[in-house]
Formats: structure tokens, sequence, C-alpha cells
């Protein structure tokens, strides 16, 4: 035997290690290629590096009220925002695919962690507000792994209309005990205002003056170029009022003193994680998300590259898993900044980071200062920025769209303004599934297709009740899952009335459903068209589906269902339009004993 004639490798063990090494290779080539990609995509680029410096100073300017803002709103110290407004920039832009993004705190999520954290001791707070944000984070990256961002279409815009509604009441009335220096009681924001209005007399002076006059130059600055620094005037005019003329006003300092410096990462104490807290990282990272989906729609990417939601999922939690690490609190995309930074000039993601670290700066440099702030003043920022998110335009017309988007977008907001925002959120979200129900089933219409003289297609109404020897074709348009389905049931003809046809007569009597274009049809549309077409055979005609996607009638063969559909006659889709409808056609006008069985 020759040599070239031997196997050298008898069991293919040579040829399954090429085989490896050779897929090996490839997948560390596409890798390499994704790793090169995403360096160059997060590299700053030299023509734009310099306007997103100098984009990213008004946004880290504007984050110092905003940020210690939003801790008040949560209930806890103002460095918790400081620190948020420091880490969440960064982490967020680094990662976003929507790169104008700016991922900091938001008055949404502070009031949500401030409801979470509401029944938590004060000394415990702090620590539980960075353990909340990291779970909050934790849940924002489960929800890009198992691809949730596909469900953020069902949250409709009357739900979210009313949900942003109420927190934006929820924030004015929660700050105005504040502004007024009085301590009121109550269970949620309406009761404390309550409280406050049967307390007025109890009022300071001197903190009304300073929240007042806050409020003022605000007002008064709105409309110049000065809007943008306006916050940052609101704070510094009155407190630098109040430092001179020695006025009794409490300052952020008193509430707790801010160290000097970035923060160092610590890790969070699990002892107090319980099943409250994952729920109110659950809500908190549902509101976040649904927030950032429509900031990357607002501001799309400046070279017209499309979006990722579920990146932009995987970037807001890495920012609040950075959050939590460096005490700060929950961050989100913020619609507010991220428009800042994109009127500041940034041109990549390089302007939101710059926020973060200029923010960074700020705390190195001039958190002494900081401490300093009078308190109303961020009471006079929240309730300005709370009364800027009412959109009563956007109100009134959502309520006049409907009866149905009215009821939820105003039980939404009650929910918001009366129970804690875990359970609104919730309450959110149930309301925007029985909305979409109601909607698929609303929105079904089934009509009659038959020829008119000239021999064209025509649309027709469906009869109520069909006749002997009538052949109809009906086409439905709209959801055929669940509520869908049995909107169909209704609105089928009833079968025909009268005695059977005797053995041997022809009987022509026959409904043909075309369901060409739908590749799943659920549990309920098959209980139905299987009641039907029992009803059907019970008066001696018969019901066809044509159509129907090969696919699915492979599938309903492989798992029983066409064996108890045994009295539904389908005629599978193909690649000639109306062929499928055709043939069923042909086959109901055959005599009894030469249809297939």
């Amino acid at each position: 035997m020759a040599k070239g004639d031997m196997d050298p490798d008898p069991d293919g063990r040579t040829s399954l290690r090429r085989l490896y090494a050779g897929s090996l290779r490839r997948t560390q080539a596409r890798a390499e290629r994704v790793l090169r990609r995403e360096v160059r995509e997060i590299t700053p680029q030299k023509r734009h590096w310099r306007r997103d410096l100098v984009a990213g100073l008004p946004g880290a300017i504007a984050s110092v009220p905003d940020g210690m803002a939003s801790s008040v709103l949560a209930g806890v110290n103002p460095t918790h925002g400081l620190y948020a407004s420091f880490a969440g920039p960064i982490a967020g832009g680094l990662s976003s695919s929507t790169r104008m993004m700016v991922v900091t705190t938001t008055s949404a999520s502070a009031l949500a962690a401030g409801s979470v954290l509401a029944g938590h001791d004060p000394d415990d707070r702090s620590a539980a507000m960075l353990l909340l944000t990291i779970v909050a984070g934790g849940v924002m990256l489960l929800a890009a792994l198992f691809k949730l961002s596909r469900y953020i279409r069902f949250v409709s815009y009357s739900v979210m209309l009313g949900f942003l509604t109420g927190v934006s009441v929820n924030i004015v009335l929660g700050q105005l005990p504040d502004i007024a220096g009085v301590d009121a009681e109550g269970p949620f924001a309406a009761a404390k205002a309550w409280d406050l209005l049967t307390r007025l007399d109890e009022s300071s002076l001197p903190t009304v003056a300073t929240g007042l006059g806050a409020l003022l130059l605000l007002l008064v600055l709105a409309p110049t170029r000065l809007a943008v620094a306006s916050p940052l005037v609101a704070l510094v005019v009155p407190t630098v009022t109040v430092l001179v003329t020695g006025a009794d006003v409490v300052s952020v300092e008193d509430s707790g003193k801010i160290p000097q410096g970035l923060p160092v990462p610590q890790l969070p104490d699990l002892s107090l994680l319980d099943m409250d807290m994952v729920t109110g990282a659950i809500a908190i990272a549902a509101l976040v998300l649904i927030q950032g989906a429509g900031v990357s729609e607002a501001v799309p990417n400046p070279d017209g590259s499309r979006s990722s939601t579920r990146r932009d999922f995987t970037a807001q939690g890495l920012a609040n898993v950075a959050s939590g690490f460096f005490g700060g609190q929950p961050v989100g995309g913020s619609v507010g900044q991220t428009a800042l930074n994109a009127t500041a000039g940034a041109a990549s993601r390089w302007g939101a980071i710059w926020t973060g670290i200029w923010m960074a700066v700020i705390l190195v440099l001039l958190s002494g200062i900081v401490g300093k702030v009078a308190m109303p003043t961020l009471a006079a920022v929240l309730i300005y920025a709370g009364a800027a998110s009412i959109r009563p335009r956007e109100v009134v017309s959502v309520a006049r769209t409907g009866v149905i988007p009215a009821v939820a977008m105003t039980a939404t907001f009650v929910a918001v303004l009366l129970l804690p925002v875990a359970q609104a959120v919730g309450i959110g979200v149930i309301a925007s599934l029985l909305l979409q129900l109601r909607q698929d089933s609303l929105d079904l219409r089934l009509v009659r297709i038959e020829r008119d003289e000239e021999g064209r297609f025509i649309e027709s109404p469906v009869p109520r009740t069909l006749t002997r020897g009538e052949l109809v074709v009906l086409e439905a348009y709209g959801s055929l899952f669940y509520a869908g389905a049995r909107t169909l049931q209704r609105l089928l003809p009833l079968p025909p009335e009268g005695p059977e046809p005797e053995q041997g007569e022809e009987a022509a009597t026959a409904v043909v459903l075309r369901l060409r274009g739908r590749t799943t049809l659920g549990a309920t549309f098959l209980k139905v068209v299987g009641d039907y077409a029992r009803d059907l055979d019970g008066a001696g005609a018969r019901l066809y589906l044509s159509g129907v996607d090969p696919e699915l009638v492979e599938h309903w063969s492989a798992d029983g269902t066409l064996r108890r559909l045994s009295g539904v006659h389908i005629e599978p889709a193909t690649q000639i339009l109306g062929e499928s409808t055709h043939a069923a056609v042909v086959a109901s006008r055959e005599p009894p004993s030469d249809r297939p069985e």
C-alpha cells in the first residue's frame, strides 16, 4: 500500500482540531474588530475635543443646584446628588448609544428613591440609598441582558404623561413646607401641603424671603441669555444675602457636612436589603428606562446613526452602579441636562463625560462653598423645575383624544399623588397593558371581500347571519390576540338558520377567513375558530382559513393543534397572492362527497 493511501487521521481528531482552531480564530478576529470599534467610538476626536470640553462646563455648573435639589427631594444629604452628578455622566457617557444623552440625577428618580426610603431610619437612609442605587442599576442591566427594551413601547403616552405630571405636582407640593420653613407632616406631598395651610402662622419670614427671592430670580432670568445659569444665580445671590445679613436660615451643611474632594468607592451594606427595596428598585429602573427611551428619541445622534435602546439600558445600569459605589443616588437620562449639553455645542459623547469631569473638579475645589448654600433656594429651584415640567396643553390634548386615554392619564396622575411612587409605577404599567388590550379589541375590523360588477375586489359589510348557499370571504384588520380574538368572535356572521341540508344535497354555505401575513395566532384565537367551526358544521356550513403561514401549519401539525381543529379547513399561504383564498373558495363549492376530510 502506498504511503499516500494511508489514512493519517482515522478518527477525524485532526480535522476537528483544525475546525476548532479556525472557529476560534474567527471568534477572536470578530472580538478584536468589535473591541477596536468600541475603543475608536469612545476615543475623543481632535476636531471635537475643544467643543466638548467647553460644552461640559455649563452642565457641571447646572448640576450643582440640580444635584443638591434632587438629594433634598429624596430626603438625603445633598452630597449624594453631587456624587451622582460626577459618576453618572462619566459612566453613562462612555457606554451609551445616544451620544448626547447625559445620565445624571432626575427629579422623578429622586422622588421615587425618597418614596422607597421613607420607612428607613434617618441614620440608615444614606447607606440604604447607596444600596438602592446599585440594586436599581443591576435591574437595568438585567433588563438589557434579557432584551426587555422591546416592551417599552407598551407604556402608553397617556399613562406616561399622567405619571410625569403627577411627579411634577408632587415636587411642587413637597417643597412648599421647606420654602416656608415649616416642618409639615403627612404621608404624602399633598397631605404635607394641606398641613402647611393650617400652620401658615409658623412660617419663618427669613426663610420665606430667601425662597421667594430665589424664585423671583428664576422667573426674571428665564427669558434672558442667563437662563442656563439661572439656577446657579438663584442659589448664589440669596445665599450671599443670608450670609451678609446673618439671617437665621438653614443651610446645606446643617443637614450634613460635605466632604472636600472625590468620594472613595465603598461597598453597600447588604443587611439593609429587603423586599420593599427590591420592588422599589424595579420601579425606579422602569421609570428611569422609560425616561431614557424618551431622551434618545428627543435628541438623535449628530451623525444620524440610530440609537440602541438596549445599549442605553446598559449605559444607565452601569451609571447607577457607578453612582452607588461612589456614594451617589439613582440617575437616568435627563431631558434637561441632555438638552443643555446639545445647546452648549457638544459634538460627541465626550460632552456628557466632561460634564462629570468638571463636576469632579468642583467637588475638589468648591465643596466648602457648596455647604453654605441656603436650603430654601434649593426648594425654589425644585418648585420652578416642577412647575415648568407641567405641560397643560398636552394634558388637554390627551384628554380630548378619547375617554380611555383620559381615564388612563387621570388614574396614573391620582396614583402618583396618593400612593408611593413604586406602587404608582406599577399602576401605570398595568394601566398601559389594559389600555393596549382594550385598544386591540376596539381596533379590530372585519370586512367582507367580494367582486363588484366590473370584477374588482371591494370591501363590504359583514352579514349578521349567513344564508343557505352563501359564500362569505372575510378579512380581519387588527390584532387577533386576547381581546381582539373575542371581538372577532362577536363580529363573525351567525350560522344559517333553518333545517340542515339532507344527505347528498350540495351545501355550499361557507366562510373563508383570510389570515395572510399573520405569523403567530394565540390560544384564544384557536378556541374562537374551533367553536365557530363546530357551530357552522352543526348548521351544514364550513369554515376555511386561507393564507395561513406554512411554518405555523407545520407547528400546528407537530403539536396536535390540527387534530383539535378537525372541523377547520386550512389552506396554507403560497407566494401567489390570493391563491390560497381561491383554493378555499373552490373547495367550498365541491359536493360534500368530493371534499377532502
